[in-house]
């Protein structure tokens, strides 16, 4: 972890907004502007990361600095590490109490033997658990934690009854009291974008993101439509960035992950 030279939480206080999406396809924005990337799944009871990257029933190695992550390319720019592949059956359901799971994050980032990284990406369950805690605890030592804020496109005025966007208000202050610097917030699914014409529909509400973060004072990094392509290239482990260029999502990722690489290095000193 010493080699490790940027570290971003992905986080959100609510399941099934996409923030194993925006973790793997940030990771592939930045391999290809060609940085060293490494993922780290702490979403022990979820782990969908290696699916998304074709890398499910890939065995862990053990070498003299650790556990050897599982590498995703040939050119072994891209580094995975989840509990799915420790696991002997996908389908296997993690039933631990806190102390196991806390226990294992811990081994996740210190008996990993990542190398030389530019960004360490970690996908994080739901909510502010105890894992977060040990994963901000465990990574601490290692220099400043960025967060990257996934939410959903509902609006966040005081009546809306928006209850994603106030997820992620607690999520916004759990990065205040955890000490973690907001790099950012991501509205995900925002609008849909028709699989014949290509004209994204918005048809839930929209600029919720935005709005919060304009609220909270923290950059809004942009919005990410639902496109057929994309999730289907998330359930075939390829990859969406090289793959679907003409994709109304394409533009939005790589905006995103250019506005990471452009504010990181200086949030993260």
């Amino acid at each position: 972890m010493a080699s490790v030279q940027h570290i971003i939480l992905v986080l959100s206080g609510k399941g099934g907004v996409g923030k194993s999406t925006i973790s793997t396809q940030l990771a592939l924005a930045l391999r290809h502007a060609g940085k060293k990337v490494g993922i780290l799944d702490v979403d022990l009871c979820g782990p969908s990361i290696p699916r998304m990257l074709r890398a499910q029933g890939r065995a862990v190695h053990q070498c003299d600095s650790g556990w050897v992550p599982v590498y995703v390319d040939q050119e072994q720019s891209i580094s995975l590490m989840s509990v799915g592949f420790l696991l002997e059956n996908p389908d296997e359901a993690v039933v631990w109490r806190g102390p196991k799971k806390n226990a294992l994050i811990r081994q996740f980032v210190c008996d990993v033997a990542w190398g030389q990284l530019d960004y360490l990406v970690v996908d994080t369950p739901p909510g502010t658990s105890d894992e977060h805690m040990a994963t901000v605890d465990a990574l601490r030592p290692y220099g400043p934690l960025g967060a990257l804020v996934v939410t959903t496109p509902q609006p966040c005025r005081p009546r809306s009854q928006a209850v994603s966007v106030g997820d992620v208000r607690r999520e916004l202050t759990f990065c205040r009291k955890a000490g973690l610097q907001v790099l950012g917030v991501v509205e995900n699914m925002s609008g849909f974008v028709c699989p014949h014409c290509a004209e994204c529909t918005h048809v839930f509400s929209r600029g919720g993101g935005e709005e919060l973060a304009c609220h909270a004072g923290v950059p809004f990094l942009g919005s990410v439509p639902l496109d057929p392509e994309l999730t289907r290239s998330l359930e075939e482990g390829r990859d969406f960035i090289r793959e679907f260029p003409e994709s109304p999502a394409f533009p939005a990722l790589l905006s995103i992950a250019q506005k990471v690489l452009t504010e990181a290095p200086a949030r993260l000193l």
